[in-house]
């Protein structure tokens, strides 16, 4: 049985400083990818063979805005849980995939190195996938939460994989 948004039993104060610790966690990790995305946006992805299907480069911060929303509420509804056992793997896991998210972005635009960030997506797919699977049986809500993560990443993989094929 899940126990979905059933409190901890901590104070409200402290429900809400878990909220604001996972927001900063997840928007931290956002910060470190955008540190090696931004700078290489108008250069040298700009400069590169892209599918005709890309979407334009506004649509990306929106989406990764919102999908960073959900994983932060995902990962403070599994920490909510009241027991603190069960919920440490899926919370290893969490950690795992936000890691290799942001390394993703080092590989493909930091390091200009599509070829690698293939390979490294793959990881990155396999861990939330793993992830949403460890979260089911705490919170459905929070698993349900990362399912359009997952979905985005499988996109950016096919993107990924067209845009190595046509800079190779």
């Amino acid at each position: 049985m899940t126990r979905d948004l059933a409190p901890k039993q901590r104070s409200s104060r402290t429900q809400a400083i878990g909220l604001i610790v996972s927001v900063a966690i997840c928007y931290g990790a956002a910060l470190l990818g955008n540190l090696a995305t931004m700078p290489q946006i108008p250069t040298w992805y700009s400069g590169i063979a892209k599918p005709s299907w890309t979407p334009p480069d506004w649509v990306f911060g929106p989406v990764w805005s919102l999908l960073y929303a959900m994983m932060a509420i995902a990962a403070w509804l599994i920490w909510r849980n009241e027991d603190r056992k069960k919920s440490t793997i899926p919370l290893v896991w969490f950690a795992v995939q936000l890691i290799l998210n942001s390394f993703w972005s080092v590989l493909f635009f930091g390091m200009q190195k599509p070829s690698w960030s293939m390979v490294e997506v793959f990881f990155l797919w396999l861990a939330i996938f793993m992830t949403i699977r460890a979260f089911w049986p705490l919170s459905r809500w929070a698993a349900s939460m990362l399912v359009p993560y997952l979905l985005w990443v499988s996109f950016a993989s096919v993107l990924n994989v067209a845009i190595w094929q046509l800079n190779r």
